[in-house]
């Protein structure tokens, strides 16, 4: 099933047992990926899918941490709540050894010799790991291992 048919039938589900945030908030992620598609002109992979769902996430957290600071916990807790709803919808995350086997074998792929090679590592961890693991934190793995 794909995260569209998924989306949709939990937003049948929500509805039925009136669960208006999350109704809202599916129908918010929704309306996202279609935004996507239509930027894009095409159909989203279920990678893409998944970097729509993580940027959202990312949002949300962001504004955990402004509430806090700014004495929100009621907001907060909103976001926070509404960040676990999304992470629903991404798959398992990796552990650390599979992220470094996948940088290692993106380095080999890719023939990186150098930290000039970034981007083209991160050209292919980014189709395998996209929504599966923290592109940021992989990013530094890839850094660290092409400066050594």
């Amino acid at each position: 099933m794909s995260l569209k048919e998924r989306l949709n039938d939990d937003i049948k589900a929500a509805m039925r047992a009136k669960e208006k945030t999350r109704v809202g908030l599916l129908r918010m992620l929704q309306s996202a990926i279609r935004n996507a598609e239509i930027e894009q002109g095409r159909e989203l992979s279920e990678t893409e899918h998944y970097a729509v769902v993580n940027k959202l996430i990312k949002q949300r957290r962001d504004s955990v941490e402004q509430y806090r600071q700014g004495g929100r916990d009621d907001l907060a807790d909103k976001e926070a709540a509404e960040a676990e709803i999304l992470t629903e919808y991404l798959p398992p995350a990796l552990s650390d050894a599979e992220i470094d086997d996948a940088v290692d074998q993106a380095i080999t792929e890719a023939e990186a010799s150098g930290p000039q090679d970034m981007g083209k590592v991160m050209g292919v961890l980014k189709e395998r790991l996209q929504g599966r693991a923290d592109m940021g934190e992989v990013s530094q793995r890839v850094k660290d291992r092409l400066a050594s």
